[in-house]
């Protein structure tokens, strides 16, 4: 059994992506979630390579990095990249854009999926970054006929675009051609329903992360469970 080492639902964009490809896939694992403590962001060098999540146990080998553990779990099960050769190669280099680039969306409209947020006016480097990934999405369904990225089967390549439908839909962010039916069919996956649900429950939260939303706009909506006081 994998063991997949990962930090809170709400926040985690890297933690979210091996995550929901491993339950969309029906790979079987048990999930250890180290939270954040409020105001103080957590270092798991003592247990972690690289002191970050995520990070995925299998036996006696230790894999980190949401890339690495895509590819590592592709060696050992079908189903994770999709069948058709340039269906294939599009998903990996879509999925490795996605990995390596977007800072500017990254860095602005950082995940956090239970909240909504009115952005007062987007940065180019950011508009840049949405427009781009449009670009991608549009060409992927047009291409290979959807209602995911790749074809009709949830691949690598949606779970590394995950995290960018929570941001699209914290955000407020419209979408033109078949990308727009992409958000819902997303979110309506039974993988994302399920990560959100435990993100939505969370009683926790990361200070600093949250005072940035206040940095873009104003929060109009906060679906989260409340915070418990002492």
């Amino acid at each position: 059994m994998y063991t997949l080492h990962i930090t809170n639902k709400n926040y985690s964009s890297w933690s979210l992506r091996p995550w929901v490809l491993m339950r969309a896939c029906d790979i079987a694992f048990d999930e250890v979630l180290h939270p954040y403590t409020p105001g103080n962001a957590v270092d798991f060098r003592d247990i972690s390579p690289t002191g970050k999540v995520p990070w995925l146990v299998d036996g006696d080998t230790i894999v980190w990095d949401s890339l690495a553990i895509t590819e590592y779990l592709a060696e050992h099960h079908a189903g994770i990249w999709p069948t058709d050769a340039q269906a294939r190669a599009w998903a990996r280099c879509a999925a490795a854009e996605m990995h390596s680039g977007f800072a500017s969306l990254r860095s602005q409209h950082g995940m956090n999926v239970g909240v909504r947020v009115a952005v007062r006016q987007r940065s180019p480097a950011v508009l840049a970054d949405i427009a781009r990934i449009e670009d991608l999405w549009n060409e992927g369904l047009t291409r290979f006929g959807g209602p995911f990225l790749a074809g009709r089967k949830f691949t690598a390549v949606d779970a590394f675009f995950a995290p960018v439908v929570y941001r699209f839909r914290t955000y407020g962010v419209d979408l033109n051609g078949a990308a727009a039916g992409y958000m819902p069919t997303m979110l309506d996956h039974p993988a994302l329903r399920e990560w959100e649900a435990a993100a939505l429950a969370e009683d926790f939260r990361e200070a600093a992360y949250d005072a940035d939303l206040t940095k873009t706009g104003t929060v109009t909506a906060d679906l989260r469970v409340p915070v418990a006081t002492k």
